[in-house]
C-alpha cells in the first residue's frame, strides 16, 4: 500500500448500517478478503489518512469507480481488519452495506474465472447469515436446554457426556480465521434443528445393509461395537448371511446416498432400513455423533454438506480413515519414547473403521480413553463460548480449578501443549490438531489441579521423513503406509507451516486475542505468555529442529497465515494452486516478537 492525499475528505462513516448480525459478519468477511488479498485489497490499494481513521482505496475499472474501505487495527491475522462493515464507491459517496452489494462490488473486480468462486461465496454468507440469525432467536431455548439436561453450572459438567454440551457452545461460536463458519451448505433450519449440535438434539441413525463382499472392515466384523445391529435387527432377517450394516447420518439419505450406490454398483444390492436406530447426539464436526448406549463410542459418518468453504465437503474419504489410524500409531511410538507424555497426552482410538470404498459410505468407529467420568472434558474450541448466564466457558474452568484466574488455566495449556507439539517438531511431525480436534482434560487432585490433553482426527499430519528416520530409525513408519503421498516430504516447510497455522494461531494465538478482547488481560501481557511458553518449549527442544523453530516462528518477520476463503470457497484448486484447500497460506504480522521489534 503507498500513502496518497484523500480526495474525499469531506465524507466519514462512523456507523455500521443494517441489522447486528449482518454487520457482525460483514467485518469478518471484509477483514478475511483484505487478509488474503482478494482482487488486491492489500497490493493494490493506497493507503488514505483521514479524519476518522485509515481508509484503503481500490481502483476499480474506468467508469466503475474506486472502491474504499474503512481500516482499523488487527495485528493476530493481518496487519489491518475492516474497521466498519461497508465499502463506499468513491464517485458518489455510495455506502455499501449487505453481503450481496458488498461481494457484487468486488466480483466486478475479480478476473471473469473466478466470478462463479463469488457467487458461490456470496450464497455460503446468505447461509451464515441465516444460521447467525436462528443463533440469536434461540439463544434462550438453547440457554434452556443446556441447564435441563446438564446442570447450571458449566464447571461441573463432567465426563464426555459434558463435553458433549462443550461441544454445542462451540457451534455457536464463530471460527477465528474462516468468516462463515457457522454456515453449512444446502441444510434448512428444521435440519439444523434437528441435527446440528447447536441445538444440543437427540435422533436415531438410519442403515444400510451392505453386501460384506463390497465393505472394507478394518479388525473384522468383530471389531466393530456391541451395539451394531445386524440385519434381521433392521426387519432385514433375509440379509443376516451375506450383507452387513452401516450407519448412514439422517442427512445423507436420499439424492445424495442414491447417487453414491449408483457410483458403486451398489443400487441394486444394498438396501436401506426403513428402521432408525441408535440414539446419537451431534458432536462439534456434525458428521460425528455421540451413542447415547456407549459414551466412549462416537461414530464419524459423512454428511452431504460443506463447512469452512464449499469445497470442504463433509463426506470421509476412505483414504483419511487409513492416515488417521496411522497417525495415531505413529503418536504412540513418539509417546513410548518420552514418557512424561505417557500420562498428559491422551489419544482416542481410530483404528477401527469400515467403508465401500466411497466418501458417502463410509464409518470411523472412534472410541474414547477409559477413566474420564469425573474429569472435565472440554474442546479448546468452546473455551471463550458463551455459557448459560453469559460467562465465558474458561471463567467457568478457572473458578473450579485455577481460583478464579483464567490466564493461569492458558498458561497451564499452553506450557503442555508447547512441549508436546515441540517435541512432535522434533520427530518431524506436525499435526492439524486445531481447537476442534484438542480437549483440556481438567481435574482437581491431592496435588492440585491436573490438565492433560486429549487428541483425536489426527489423519492430515505434515511430517519431514529424513527428519523422522533419524529420530524413530526402524521404528519410522514407510510413507507408502499412509494413503495421501502429501503428508510426506525432506524438509521442514510444510511441518513448519503447520505448527504455525496451527498450534500457534489457533490453539494459542486466538486466545490471547480473545481474553485480550473480553478484557481478561492486556494484550501485550498475553503474548509475552505465549511468546514465554513457547520459548521455554523451544530451549528445552533444542538443537537443529530448536533453531527452525526459532528462525521461522519465535524470530520470523512475518508467519504464515491460512488463506481459507481463497482456496475453499473463492478460487478454483487451478487458480489458487492450492494442493490442499486446509494447507493454503498467505502471510500476517508475527504477534509474538517482542513489542518495539515489528508490532
Amino acid at each position: 500500500m503507498t500513502l496518497a492525499t484523500d480526495p474525499t475528505a469531506g465524507r466519514t462513516a462512523d456507523a455500521a448500517d443494517g441489522p447486528a448480525e449482518e454487520s457482525e459478519l460483514l467485518l469478518r468477511v471484509l477483514s478475511a478478503l483484505l487478509r488474503e488479498d482478494i482482487v488486491g485489497l492489500r497490493t493494490r490499494s493506497t493507503l488514505l489518512e483521514r479524519p476518522d481513521g485509515p481508509w484503503l482505496r481500490l481502483p476499480a475499472d474506468p467508469g466503475a469507480g474506486a472502491l474504499l474501505l474503512p481500516l482499523g487495527p488487527d495485528g493476530y491475522q493481518s496487519t489491518h481488519a475492516a474497521r466498519l462493515p461497508l465499502l463506499v464507491r468513491e464517485s458518489d459517496g455510495t455506502r455499501l452495506t449487505t453481503v450481496e452489494e458488498i461481494l457484487g462490488a468486488l466480483r466486478g473486480l475479480a478476473d471473469p474465472a473466478d466470478r462463479p468462486g463469488f457467487d458461490a461465496f456470496a450464497e455460503e454468507c446468505r447461509q451464515t447469515l441465516a444460521t447467525m440469525r436462528l443463533h440469536a432467536d434461540t439463544r434462550d431455548e438453547f440457554d434452556r436446554v443446556l441447564t435441563e439436561r446438564h446442570g447450571p453450572a458449566p464447571e461441573d459438567w463432567r465426563g464426555l457426556d459434558g463435553g458433549l454440551a462443550h461441544e454445542a457452545l462451540a457451534a455457536r461460536l464463530d471460527h477465528p480465521v474462516y468468516p462463515t463458519a457457522r454456515g453449512r451448505s444446502g441444510l434448512d433450519v428444521a435440519q439444523l434443528r434437528a441435527h446440528a449440535p447447536e441445538f444440543r438434539p437427540d435422533f436415531a441413525l438410519r442403515w444400510l445393509a451392505v453386501p460384506r463382499s463390497a465393505l472394507t472392515v478394518t479388525g473384522g466384523e468383530t471389531a466393530l461395537p456391541g451395539c451394531w445391529p445386524t440385519p434381521a435387527q433392521l426387519n432385514l432377517p433375509e440379509l443376516d448371511d451375506s450383507h452387513l450394516a452401516l450407519p448412514v447420518h439422517p442427512l445423507t439419505v436420499g439424492d445424495a446416498l442414491d447417487e453414491a450406490l449408483r457410483e458403486t454398483g451398489l443400487e441394486g444390492s444394498a438396501v436401506l432400513s426403513r428402521r432408525a436406530l441408535l440414539d446419537v447426539v451431534p458432536t462439534l464436526s456434525m458428521r460425528t455423533v455421540a451413542v447415547d448406549a456407549e459414551p466412549r463410542l462416537h461414530l464419524k459418518l459423512p454428511l452431504a454438506t460443506a463447512t469452512l468453504g464449499l469445497r470442504n465437503r463433509r463426506t470421509i474419504k476412505p483414504r483419511t480413515l487409513v492416515d488417521g489410524a496411522e497417525g495415531q500409531r505413529l503418536l504412540e511410538k513418539v509417546i513410548a519414547r518420552e514418557p512424561r507424555f505417557a500420562k498428559a497426552v491422551l489419544q482416542a482410538d481410530e483404528t477401527t473403521y469400515a467403508h465401500a470404498d466411497h466418501e458417502l459410505l463410509a464409518v470411523l468407529c472412534r472410541r474414547y480413553p477409559a477413566g474420564l467420568e469425573g474429569s472435565a472434558v472440554v474442546p479448546m474450541a468452546a473455551l471463550l463460548g458463551r455459557a448459560p448466564g453469559g460467562r465465558l466457558v474458561i471463567d467457568h474452568l478457572a473458578d473450579r480449578f485455577y481460583g478464579g484466574d483464567p490466564l493461569a488455566l492458558l498458561d497451564a495449556a499452553l506450557t503442555l501443549l508447547f512441549d508436546w507439539q515441540t517435541t512432535l517438531f522434533g520427530y518431524g511431525i506436525g499435526l492439524e490438531s486445531h481447537q476442534q480436534n484438542v480437549s483440556l482434560v481438567l481435574d482437581r487432585t491431592a496435588a492440585g489441579t491436573r490438565v492433560r490433553l486429549l487428541f483425536k482426527d489426527n489423519d492430515a499430519p505434515r511430517i519431514n521423513a529424513a527428519r523422522l528416520r533419524e529420530t524413530l530409525g526402524q521404528d519410522a513408519p514407510d510413507p507408502a503406509d499412509f494413503a495421501d503421498p502429501r503428508i510426506f516430504a525432506e524438509d521442514d516447510r510444510p511441518v513448519l507451516d503447520l505448527f504455525t497455522t496451527i498450534t500457534v494461531h489457533l490453539c494459542a494465538g486466538s486466545y490471547a486475542f480473545g481474553l485480550a478482547r473480553h478484557g481478561r488481560a492486556p494484550l501485550d501481557r498475553l503474548l509475552g505468555l505465549l511468546r514465554d511458553r513457547l520459548g521455554e518449549a523451544v530451549d528445552r527442544l533444542g538443537g537443529a529442529p530448536g533453531a527452525a523453530l526459532r528462525a521461522h516462528v519465535l524470530d520470523a518477520p512475518e508467519l504464515p497465515v491460512k488463506a481459507m476463503v481463497s482456496a475453499g470457497s473463492l478460487l478454483s484448486k487451478e487458480r489458487s494452486g492450492a494442493a490442499d484447500i486446509n494447507k493454503h497460506y498467505t502471510t500476517g504480522p508475527n504477534y509474538l516478537l517482542p513489542m518495539g521489534t515489528s508490532r
